[in-house]
Order: C-alpha cells, then sequence, then structure tokens
C-alpha cells in the first residue's frame, strides 16, 4: 500500500515523499523577471520543510506571455544565472525542483508587456485589452519558446519541467472548446485542439531527450459553460500518456470573469469531502490513464492526503497555499503532528504580492508583528 513518506520515482526523478509544491507565483522576481534572492529563499524553506517535489514559480517562457508583476521569466538565456540559484536550493537541501513554463495568452498583463495579447481566438483579457488571434507562424514560434525555455531549466539545474496548460492561460485556451474557436489544425477536434500541447512535448523530448521529464498541469474542467469538460479532459490525459508526459497535475477552474468556480477558491473546507475539488474526477482519472496524478485543490489534512494515496485516487499531494501559511507543514506532519493546516483559504497572501512585496500569509505576518500585515 502506497504511503505519504516513501520514496518514489516521477519521471526518473528520485522523490523522498509525495508531497509537492505546486507552482506558485512569488512576485519576488526582478522587475525584468530575473529570480532573485528572494524567490531562492522560498525554495530554501520549502526544501528545509522536507516537500519532496517543488514546483517553482510560473516561468514566462515569451516576453508578451507575462501575466503578473514581478514574475520570473525564462525567455533568454540571461536568466539561467539566476534560475540556477533556485535549483541549487532545492538541491542543497534534498528536495527536487522541477519549473513551471508558462504563457498567459490573452490573460496576458499588457500594462507590462506593451504588447498584443495573443490566444487562440480573439477575447478580452483580465487587462481589459483585446486579445488577438495568433498565425500559425505565432503559434510554431510560441511551441519553439517553450522548448527553448526547457532547454534553459535544464542548463540551471532542473530536474524537470512542467507546462502550465490550466486556468484559462495560453495553453489551456487552446485546449478548452471555450476559449478556442479556431477552424484551423489547432482548432476544432480534441485531438486539433490539444495539437499545441502534444507538439511542445514532442519536440521537448526530441531536444532533450526521453530522460529529462516534462510534466503538465491541466484543468479536470474549465467550469465554464462550454469549456472543458471531464470527459474530454481524459481524451487528451491519454494523447498526453502516449507521447510520453512523465505526469499529470489536475486541477481546474479559470481566471475567466464567466466562469463559476475559479482555482483559488475562497472557502474554509469543513468536511473532508470539500477539501479535495476535483476527487471524482481523479478517480476517473486513475481508471482509465497509466500516468502519476499529483493532486491539487483544497487538501488541507494529513488524512485527507494519506486516504487519497492508499485508496490510489492520487499518486501524488500538491500543496500551494497551505505552505504559504505553513511553509514547514511537511516537516510538521513527518514529525508525528497532523494537525489540519492553518490556511484557512482567505487569499489574503494574494494582497500583499499585488502591491509588490512579495507572496506571504497575512495572517501569519499579523500574527508576528502584532497585527501589522
Amino acid at each position: 500500500m502506497p504511503e505519504p513518506f516513501e520514496t518514489t520515482s516521477l519521471g526518473g526523478v528520485t522523490l523522498k515523499n509525495r508531497f509537492v509544491r505546486s507552482a506558485t507565483w512569488e512576485g519576488m522576481a526582478a522587475e525584468d523577471g530575473t529570480c532573485t534572492a528572494e524567490v531562492a529563499a522560498v525554495v530554501t524553506e520549502l526544501a528545509k520543510s522536507e516537500v519532496g517535489l517543488i514546483i517553482s514559480s510560473h516561468a514566462y517562457i515569451s516576453p508578451e506571455g507575462q501575466a503578473s508583476p514581478r514574475q520570473v521569466a525564462v525567455y533568454s538565456d540571461r536568466f539561467v544565472v539566476g534560475l540556477k540559484q533556485m535549483a541549487d536550493a532545492a538541491h542543497n537541501h534534498g528536495s527536487s525542483i522541477v519549473l513551471q513554463l508558462a504563457h498567459a495568452g490573452v490573460q496576458a498583463a499588457t500594462p507590462l508587456t506593451k504588447m498584443d495579447a495573443i490566444g487562440p481566438t480573439a477575447a478580452v483579457g483580465r487587462s481589459g485589452a483585446a486579445g488577438r488571434v495568433m498565425t500559425e507562424e505565432e503559434i510554431d514560434a510560441t511551441i519553439s519558446a517553450f522548448v527553448d525555455a526547457a532547454g534553459r531549466a535544464r542548463d540551471a539545474g532542473f530536474d524537470g519541467v512542467q507546462l502550465h496548460a490550466a486556468h484559462g492561460y495560453l495553453l489551456s485556451q487552446f485546449l478548452s472548446p471555450y476559449f478556442n474557436r479556431r477552424t484551423d489544425q489547432y482548432g476544432g477536434s480534441t485531438k486539433n485542439r490539444a495539437r499545441i500541447v502534444l507538439s511542445i512535448l514532442e519536440r521537448i523530448r526530441n531536444s532533450l531527450g526521453d530522460a529529462y521529464p516534462v510534466l503538465i498541469k491541466m484543468n479536470s474542467e474549465d467550469f465554464l459553460d462550454g469549456g472543458l469538460q471531464v470527459e474530454e479532459m481524459l481524451l487528451i490525459a491519454a494523447m498526453l500518456a502516449e507521447a510520453g508526459i512523465a505526469g499529470i497535475e489536475m486541477s481546474g477552474g479559470t481566471i475567466d470573469p464567466a466562469g463559476y468556480q475559479i482555482p483559488v477558491r475562497k472557502k474554509t473546507p469543513v468536511t473532508e469531502d470539500e477539501e479535495v475539488y476535483y476527487r471524482d474526477a481523479a478517480r476517473q482519472f486513475k481508471e482509465t490513464i497509466r500516468v502519476p496524478l499529483i493532486l491539487v485543490g483544497g487538501i488541507r489534512s494529513y488524512e485527507v492526503a494519506k486516504e487519497l494515496i492508499q485508496d490510489r485516487v492520487a499518486d501524488y499531494i500538491a500543496l500551494s497555499r497551505p505552505l504559504i501559511r505553513e511553509p514547514h507543514l511537511v516537516a510538521r506532519w513527518r514529525s508525528g503532528d497532523i494537525r489540519t493546516s492553518e490556511c484557512e483559504s482567505c487569499n489574503g497572501c494574494f494582497g500583499p504580492i499585488f502591491r509588490g512585496r512579495g507572496i506571504y500569509c497575512v495572517r501569519t505576518k499579523a500574527e508576528n508583528s502584532g497585527g501589522t500585515t
């Protein structure tokens, strides 16, 4: 029977336990996207906390794909030296680390990029600017940008990469029938909408070799009328499995205002069932897909995490906000203190990040400073 604190291998990378830090925008990079000592310090703390796999940083792979201020960049060789700080920080304390590769698509922060937002179909993004339709030449250039970014991640010492294909960013937009209204080879059928993701995977594996693991984060469903549903997610997951994906992290929802669930739900789970946002989708995945599943979304307690693993609903448990509230949560659970995470899902951690102060739990900060955040 699988256990949370056992050594495993994911895509050939040895992990000391089944706990994963889900990629989180730290908001601590330099203005130009260079990784800083602040970002490396976050990784150091997570590694010291015995997190088995750290997925880091939501790094943008081309200038027009930036989603947020002080976001880590990976679109040029000049970023490799800074990124190496992150990889070394994890390895120096016994954790493995992969870099999440991202492009915001029509959700790009155009006031920051000073460039057009682009996507599979014209749409209005978060900035209020109208994103325009990508040409096939731009799609090919974007595929190349993902491949080049993966090479930089390897050069910086990361153990692998994860493609961000969730939450309504570019690759998620291509996968979703809600966002993708194209009529060429990149739109229409499920296979066509998955073509860009499969092409990126194929070209990374051709460039870096089959031994370098490529993971992906994708939606269980979009929670949008006319969006990606669980049944189609399973079809895409099967295509990825056949193409050699090393692992799939399951999330859900988008940042589109038409959606009825966002990825970071602002509600404290009360029951164990409420803790696991995508339990049913995960069960269906494990019934048919022979690829390791990393499950994220609402998980707050050790007993639930253990149950999910032992019942083979998921192979790995990913945490984001709980590790912002308690960076040493995994080590606490490892010590035998299995109290539920103190994270209340209030989303207060996003306040300081948008003020340029980096991400942190405002409740912890207030407790440690007598009420000042």
